[in-house]
Formats: structure tokens, sequence, C-alpha cells
């Protein structure tokens, strides 16, 4: 086109001519080997249409028009690949968990050998962090295993000497010895990747929007240039209809919109592999939701504290913190966190002993620690009424609890969980404002923790205790009711992420297997940033129609007019030219923002959301001492309970309710201005007043406590206040927290 062009302004007809010919037919040879294949697979699309304008135009004469459309359709197709090519690119960076090697014994000697090369029967050595690369068993001593990848299980469990080991789990714990009892090719892993490339073949093509619109319009086309040839004998009337028709809306400016989409989605943390993933992710009817990693965090948090009354809980989590400090153990590096995030001072560990997977013993401050399971430390203490109560707190289902014991007395007790992500009832609102008819969990949990989730959330369905082969018949028998989406993490969830109409993968934190086999990678650990996707999939598409909508409609205007004579095939080039400016001008309007109202003027940098979150962080340890004031005030004496109320309620004072003060004082008003409604955030305020009403009734309570301190329904009055303070605060940081993650999330 550019050689044509200087060849015309250099008044060398015949060489711009043949330039422009000889652009539009390459273009047009590679064109029409796609079409033969394609009409081979029954596959019918834009690619045909744009291989009638440019024959048209070669045939008769208009070589500019034919190259302008080759141009036009090689253009749409770059955006296209290389936001396919960016994909890949950033997806190659995700941590590959198909293990390549393995530590095999040979001759007394270890080797490092491909997985394929593993046979029934040989011994292997998996180190820590290692994937185990064959199914098999534990050989001496035992296991720790993070098995949330395959089963869904996001606390890690122990493997004992002769049990089995599923290859894809990684080894959380020491490194030890296992025998394997497949060959890698046998192995669960690999039955999985089966499966996934199984799915993936089975797995409908998606179809473009511009091509559900082509054969719609070349149909129009050939119709009006046939009507205006035969109805006037003119064939230059049929060239000016043609000209008219090129396709250069539904090339261009679909593509630029999907794309522009696409684009958005990526700031937002957000892969999508290609514009067709985006167009069919605002049309989903049905979302399959895994659990670990997906709806909760997949990791294990501290949610309780239990001591002895004369010890501190926060002291016996720092005990607990600064002996784990030498472990790897993903229980030991969760608790040396949740003692970091309340700002505990740990102390350096001397003469520490690990019996992997069990527990650590080692010297503390001068005092001989022992931190691990019930099995762990309960002999190295004598019985008492506190360790047969401990022994029955820590059975929640759901949980894992750690001990600890002091110079041979159980000091107390941490329960750890994983817990349901904060942004988790928005998203699941928002799906349903996005047109989602229908959520469903589909876990390889147990039923019980699943159906803990459903109570709360308003899930239309659970379906839990599932193999990968299950998820894959879930997304089967949910199509009846439209497109399905399905969200995991793990390599169990891989076969249903590439059978469903659109994968999504959690790809902060999970597997390759299940990012690779996915149409979309969420790359932050923030399942809200899916509801981001949605709306920016749906504006995108919506532009696109509009584009669609807008360039036909023009262009059939001016193909009924050229068929009427009014217009040359010269003239109608031009006003092609301005119709295709006015389709791809409204196509970009998809890099702008696609959220209006309230929501765009009330956005939360990212730093403000994390300065946010840590200030509720900082009092956690605050809220955490309204539980533990609440345990021990049935026990201690008078004089203690007087003095716990006093030091209670001079902490409140102190951190708890200037903080929610700033928030009304300073943040909540600067929200209000942004919204422009002086009644939002009502009911967040008025909670804060009901936290200030409980911190003055705890006030008054201990103040009209008698000279011999609370009598027993004095003391049952403040454990029902203090209750009442502790559910109210958590819930309300819980609300916050959700809606400034929403605000961020934007």
């Amino acid at each position: 086109m550019l050689l044509g062009t200087l060849a015309w302004l250099a008044e060398k007809p015949d060489l711009s001519a043949a330039s422009w010919a000889a652009g539009t037919a390459i273009v047009l040879a590679s064109l029409v080997k796609e079409i033969v294949v394609s009409i081979g697979k029954r596959e019918f699309g834009l690619d045909l249409i744009a291989a009638l304008a440019m024959v048209g135009a070669l045939f008769l004469g208009e070589y500019l028009t034919g190259s302008i459309v080759a141009l036009m359709f090689t253009g749409g197709q770059a955006l296209e690949d290389f936001a396919e090519r960016r994909a890949r690119r950033e997806l190659t960076e995700l941590l590959n968990r198909v293990p390549r090697t393995a530590a095999r014994y040979a001759d007394g000697r270890l080797q490092e050998v491909s997985v394929e090369e593993l046979t029934p029967g040989d011994r292997i050595l998996v180190r820590r962090g290692e994937v185990i690369p064959v199914d098999g068993s534990v050989l001496d001593g035992h296991a720790v295993l993070d098995e949330s990848a395959l089963t869904g299980e996001a606390l890690p469990v122990r493997r004992r000497s002769g049990e089995p080991v599923t290859s894809g789990t990684t080894n959380a714990g020491d490194a030890f010895e296992m025998l394997a009892s497949n060959s890698a090719s046998d192995s669960t892993y690999a039955a999985i990747a089966r499966l996934v490339e199984e799915a993936k073949a089975a797995k409908a093509p998606m179809v473009r929007l511009a091509d559900r619109y082509a054969l719609v319009f070349l149909a129009v086309t050939l119709l009006l240039a046939g009507v205006a040839w035969a109805s006037s004998g003119e064939a230059i009337r049929a060239l000016a209809v043609l000209v008219i028709a090129t396709p250069c809306p539904l090339i261009l400016a679909v593509p630029v919109a999907i794309i522009s989409g696409v684009s958005r989605c990526a700031g937002k943390g957000v892969l999508v592999k290609g514009g067709g993933a985006l167009e069919m992710l605002a049309r989903m009817k049905t979302v399959i939701l895994d659990k670990t990693g997906t709806i909760t965090d997949g990791r294990a948090r501290l949610i309780e504290v239990k001591s002895r009354t004369d010890r501190d809980p926060m002291d016996v989590l720092r005990l607990a913190a600064s002996l784990d400090q030498g472990s790897h153990h993903v229980i030991a590096r969760a608790l040396v966190a949740a003692a970091r995030e309340r700002g505990l001072s740990l102390s350096a560990p001397s003469g520490s002993r690990e019996a992997a997977g069990s527990g650590v013993t080692g010297r503390i401050d001068g005092h001989q620690i022992a931190v691990g399971g019930w099995d762990f430390v309960s002999t190295r203490i004598d019985e008492t009424a506190f360790s047969r109560e401990i022994r029955e707190w820590i059975r929640r289902d759901g949980t894992v609890s750690v001990l600890v014991a002091e110079d041979g007395v159980l000091a107390g007790a941490l329960l750890l969980a994983d817990e349901v992500r904060p942004e988790a009832g928005t998203v699941l609102r928002r799906l349903r404002d996005a047109g989602v008819a229908r959520i469903v969990l589909a876990t390889g949990d147990r039923t019980e923790r699943a159906e803990s989730l459903q109570s709360f959330l308003g899930l239309d369905s659970i379906v839990a205790e599932l193999k990968p082969e299950d998820k894959t018949r879930i997304v089967y028998a949910e199509r009846s009711a439209g497109p399905v989406m399905m969200v995991g993490d793990g390599v169990n969830d891989a076969p249903a992420l590439a059978a469903a109409d659109i994968g999504v993968a959690m790809g902060a934190r999970g597997a390759a297997a299940s990012s690779e086999a996915a149409d979309i990678v969420i790359l932050v650990d923030r399942l809200d940033r899916l509801v981001s996707a949605i709306r920016i999939a749906h504006r995108s598409r919506g532009i696109a129609l509009e584009s669609v909508y807008v360039g036909m409609s023009l262009s059939v205007a001016g193909m009924i007019v050229a068929a009427l004579g009014y217009l040359t095939p010269v003239q109608g080039a031009l006003l092609q030219e301005v119709i295709d400016v006015v389709a791809v001008l409204n196509a970009l309007r998809a890099l702008g923002d696609p959220f209006r109202g309230w929501r765009k003027t009330t956005r939360m940098s990212h730093a403000e959301l994390l300065e946010l979150e840590a200030e509720h962080q900082a009092l956690l340890d605050v809220v955490d001492e309204i539980r533990h004031t609440t345990d021990r005030i049935q026990h201690v004496s008078e004089s203690e309970a007087r003095n716990e109320l006093a030091d209670l309620d001079a902490l409140l004072r102190r951190h708890l309710l200037p903080h929610e003060r700033r928030d009304d004082e300073e943040l909540y008003p600067r929200l209000r201005r942004q919204v422009g409604t002086p009644d939002a955030f009502a009911g967040m305020s008025r909670t804060h007043m009901e936290i200030q009403r409980q911190v003055h009734n705890l006030t008054s309570l201990r103040k009209a406590l008698g000279d011999h301190g609370p009598s027993p329904a004095q003391r049952y009055e403040i454990q029902r206040l203090l209750h009442g303070l502790e559910a109210i605060t958590r819930l309300h940081f819980a609300q916050e927290q959700e809606i400034y993650r929403l605000l961020e999330g934007e």
C-alpha cells in the first residue's frame, strides 16, 4: 500500500495499481487457503466476506479498495494474535508444577533422572518443596504433604510409613523416601493431564462475535449487488455496492473493542487468552466454583487462642512463634506470620529439635518449650483439668490445633483454619448482578465443610468429595442452562477448566496445570478481579456490538443509495472510509473506564487499601483481648477481675474507639463527598455508635462493681456484654474490609 501510494503521488498510476493489486493478491492467496480448510470443517466467518471483497475489488479494478480490505483484515488478526502471544508470555512466568526430574537411588547412590525413567519399585527421595513425581508409598518415617492442589484440603496431611502418596502433591515437610508403585505415565497426575487434553479436544471452538454477523452481511451484500446489477443492467452499480460493503467495522472495529477489553483486564491482573474468551465471558449463565484457594484463601490462618487463666494469650502465641521461627512447616510459618501481624516481639530459640510433621522443642527465654499437635505435646505434660478442657476444645472440624507447653505445663492452644475470602460475598452478589443465574460449589473437600459455606454464601448448589473427572461431569451437566464458567486453582480443577465454556484459574498461587488449561488466569490473589473482568467483558462486547450495528447500518444505507445509482465507486470508497473511522473510534471507547456513577468517584488506591487493612490488622490483638477477658472473667478472683476489666476498658478507649472515630470523622465524610450522597455509609456509622455504646456500658458496669468485686450475676452480665462487643466489632471489621476491597477492586 505504501509503495502504491508513493507511485500514485509520483503520477505513475500503473505502478501504483500493480503494487496495490499485488498486496491484495498476496493476502487473498493466503486467505483462500485458510477458507478451504475452514469449509472442510464447515466453519464460515469473516474470512469469507473479506475474500469476496478482495476478489471483487481485483476483478473490477478497484485495487486501492482491495488493498485497504487486505490491510484491515490482517490488522484485525494481528491485534488478536498480539493479545494471545502476550498471554502466553505472561503465562510462562507462572510456577510450573509438573515435575521433570526425580532423585532415584541406584547402586546406593542418588541419581537425578527424568520422571519418564521411573518404574514401579524404584526408591525415590522427595526433598522439601518438591512435587511428588509418581504414585507410591512412604518408606521409613513419615511425610507431611500439601494435597490442596489435588484434594482441595487446605491444611497439610501426615502420611506414615507404608501409607500411599499421590503424584502432583507437594512435600511440605522434611525430605522423605518413597517407593514408586506406578510409572509416571500411569500415575494420578498424568491421568489428570490426559483428562485435560480430552476435555480440550471435546470442547467446541469459540465463535467470534464478528463471525456471527459476517454471513448475514454477506447475504445482504450479494442480494443488493445482484438486484442493483439486474435491475439497472450496470455492473458499476454492483461494484459501488461491493465497495461500500467492505466489512471494516467487522474486520477491525470488533477486534479493537475486544482487544481493548483484554488490555483493561490485564491492567486488573486478569490474563485473558484472546478475544474469543473475553466475548464468551460476557455470556456466562452458570458459574462453578472450587472451594479451597478460590472461595477460601487457601492458607491456614490463626483464628483463636486459648490460654490458662494466669497466662496472656498473646504470650502463648509469642512462645509458639518464637520457637517456630526455625521451622519450614506450613503451620509454623502461619504462626510466625500471625505473631508478626500482631506486632509481637519474638525471641531467638536455642537448642531446637524438630520432629518433622509433629512438633518442635527448644528453649525460649530460659524456659523449655514444646510446640506441636496433641500427640506430640501431651506426652510432655502432666494431665490437668485445663489439658482435658483443651483436648475437647480443639475438636473442631475444619481446623488444625497447635498446643504450647512451657516447662512441662500446658500453657495454651491455638486454632488455625482456612478462612473464606473477605470479598467472597460481594463477588457472588455481583456475579448475579452480571446475569449469572446459577452458582455451584464443586469441591474435592468434605461435604460438611462445603455445606458450612452454603449456609451464608447463598449458593444454589454444592457438590463435595469430587474427583477430577467428577468435576468435568458437573460442568457438562450444567451446560443445559447456558454457557458455564469454572473457577479453580488446583491440579484437580484442570480437566473441568478445560471442559467449561470459560475456565478461570486462580494463578497467583495455583498450579500451572490449571493455568494452562484455563481460558482466563487471575494473576493476583483476589477473587473480586473476576467480577471486574466480567464487567469489562460486558462493556467491551457492548461497544463491539455498537460498532457492528452502527457500521453495518451505515454500510447498508450506503449500499442502498449506491444500488439506486446515486453513488459512484469512488464516492462509495470515500463514504466507506468515513464509516470505518466512525466504527473504529467508537470501538476505542472500550479502552476507557467502564464504571460509572458512585463507584467511579469513590475508587480507593491500593496503597490506601493496604493502610486501612493494616490498621485493622493492628487492632486484632485488641479484639482478641475482648475474647480472652470474657473467658477469664469467670475464673479469676475479685481483685483480678476488677484489674482485668480496667485494663480492657483502657485498651478499648486507647485504641479501638479512636480508630472508629477517625473513620467517622475523616474517611466516611470523604467517601460521602465523592459519592454526592450524604446518607452513604450511614449503616457503618450506626455500627460505630453501637460499639461506642457497648464500651460505655462496660465502663458503667466496671464502675458499678462493689468493694468485693463482681458478683456471679455481674460476671454473667459482663460476659454477655463482652460477647456482644466482640461479635459486633469483628463483623464491623469484616464489613469494612469487604467495602474497602470493593472500592479498590473496581
